[in-house]
This record gives structure tokens, C-alpha cells and sequence, in this order.
């Protein structure tokens, strides 16, 4: 299975942090966002990945591919541990890109996908949402695809002042963490949302959802929103919400950003100890 990820967004929540690099590059401690991502689809056992990148992102290709020089430094420093983890990077998985020309929004970013994809399901990874979970949640909805045979969204319990902000999904519970999808709404009002399951940044789609796609009017921003999109599918096939287990980030929201910087920062290896030593001895006003 290929997975998509579309990291074209310009980041205007991060000015101007993101004014010259591609808010998929902030780091959490060493690690650019983005690259937990692709780590997360590596683990799930995919290892052919779509980047779906726009102007001023090329810092993206730069930071997934090989880069010699750095790499002949290291060595001739006797850096060996930096040396392995730089040549890991460039060699995780088979990662390629296209731009999307014009933003025109997330459902446009996954059409632009279709020529790569291909016949086949595929699974959308948001550049800036990480997840911290035991089971990578990609894996966690491609085993539901296995056993259910439609596309599966990945969605989590919003707080009712948040659910503007989310696509809810209106559902039937059949089993644990497991729903049937009945109809889809875009960035509700909270008294309008049928429930307070929110989409998150990882869909495991069937091909049937290009059609959708195309059909699709421009709605909220004049863009193509890919919930307008699995709205026309619903009506197709069966779709599944899986409440998925994990804690998850999203990374355009200052707030989460901070969050997961220093959860990341807790579970590091080289300064994890040390860092909770400081939280412990802050003494906050």
C-alpha cells in the first residue's frame, strides 16, 4: 500500500517562524516534524510514499534525500552514530513528490495524487499531525481495511468548543472504538454537530474516491475539501470512524506544538532524564 502525504500548506498559523522554511520542517527537539510521519508509514510496513508539496517546500526533498557531503564529514569526524542516522533518513523508503500548483485545498492535494496511486487503496498522512501511539495508526486502519473492506477514517473525541474547527462525522457505533460512517459535515457549529467525533490526519481511502473528488464544488475558503468529497463517497460505500489509540498532535496549532515538543522531549533518548529533572525543579509563577 502507498500512502499520501500532503504537506503543501503555506503555515500561516506559525508566521514567521514559517515565513522561509515549510511548517512540515518545524522540529520537535532534533526531528522535523514531517519525518515523524514518514516514520509512522515506514512502520506500518509501507515503504512507497507521495509528497504532496507546493512552492517553498523543496527544504522537504533536501531534508529526505542523500546528501554526501554532510555525510563525508561525519565519517571523516569519526561521527558514526550522526553518520547512521543521516544515511537512515535518505534510505527509509522509496519517497516521491509532486507539487501542487495552485491551493486549492486538502481534497485537490489527494487528487493530485491519483496518477501515482493508482487502482489501488491508499493511505492520507497529514504532514503536521503526529501521532505517539504502542501501534503506528496507519497500521491500526489498514488492518481495519483488511477485515472490512472500505475506507476508514481515523477520528478522536473533540472538545465541543473545537468542533468547529474539525470535520464530524455522524455515526452508528458497531463495535468497540469502531463506527459506521452516516454522513460527514465540515467544520460544524457545535449546536449543529452530530457528534463529537472529530477527522484527523489519517484516512485509508479507496481509488472511488478520485470520482468523488472531481465531482466536488469548491466549498469553505473556495477550496476543494476533501470531507465534501467522502460525503459523495458515503453515499457509495461503506465507510468506517475508527476511534483510534494514541495521543495525537496537530502540529499547525501553537499549543499541540509545544505539547508534543515536550512529550517528544521526555521520551528522548540522549536528554529525556535531564529534561524532566528541569521540569521537575521549575518553579512556575
Amino acid at each position: 500500500m502507498k500512502a499520501v502525504i500532503p504537506a503543501a500548506g503555506l503555515g500561516t498559523r506559525f508566521l514567521p517562524a514559517t515565513k522561509a522554511q515549510p511548517k512540515e520542517m518545524l522540529p520537535l527537539v532534533d526531528k522535523p516534524a514531517i519525518q515523524f510521519v514518514v516514520e509512522e508509514a515506514v512502520a506500518s510496513g509501507i515503504d512507497d510514499i507521495l509528497i504532496i508539496t507546493g512552492r517553498g517546500k523543496r527544504a522537504i526533498e533536501d531534508h529526505f534525500d542523500k546528501s554526501v557531503e554532510l555525510e563525508r564529514a561525519l565519517e571523516s569526524k569519526g561521527e558514526k552514530k550522526l553518520l547512521s542516522e543521516v544515511q537512515a533518513i535518505s534510505s527509509m523508503a522509496d519517497i516521491h513528490y509532486i507539487r501542487q500548483k495552485e491551493a486549492l485545498g486538502l481534497g485537490h492535494a489527494v487528487l493530485c495524487a491519483q496518477k501515482h496511486v493508482g487502482d489501488e487503496p491508499f493511505v492520507v498522512m497529514l504532514g503536521d499531525d503526529i501521532v505517539f501511539s504502542k501501534t503506528p495508526c496507519a497500521k491500526q486502519i489498514m488492518r481495519l481495511y483488511e477485515k472490512n473492506s472500505g475506507s476508514v477514517i481515523a477520528v478522536e473525541a473533540v472538545p465541543k468548543e473545537m468542533l468547529s474547527s474539525y470535520g464530524i462525522v455522524d455515526c452508528t457505533p458497531i463495535q468497540e472504538r469502531l463506527y459506521l460512517i452516516k454522513d460527514l459535515v465540515e467544520k460544524p457549529k457545535p449546536e449543529d454537530a452530530p457528534s463529537n467525533l472529530g477527522i484527523i490526519g489519517r484516512y485509508l481511502l479507496t481509488p472511488e474516491i478520485f470520482d468523488a473528488l472531481r465531482e466536488t464544488k469548491k466549498g469553505r475558503g473556495g477550496e476543494i475539501q476533501l470531507t465534501d468529497a467522502l460525503r459523495i463517497l458515503n453515499k457509495r460505500q461503506r465507510m468506517f470512524a475508527y476511534d483510534f489509540l494514541g495521543v495525537r498532535y496537530d502540529l499547525g496549532n501553537k499549543l499541540d506544538y509545544m505539547e508534543a515538543s515536550v512529550e517528544y522531549a521526555l521520551m528522548h533518548k540522549s536528554i529525556g532524564a535531564d529534561f524532566r529533572n528541569y521540569l521537575t525543579s521549575l518553579k512556575l509563577k
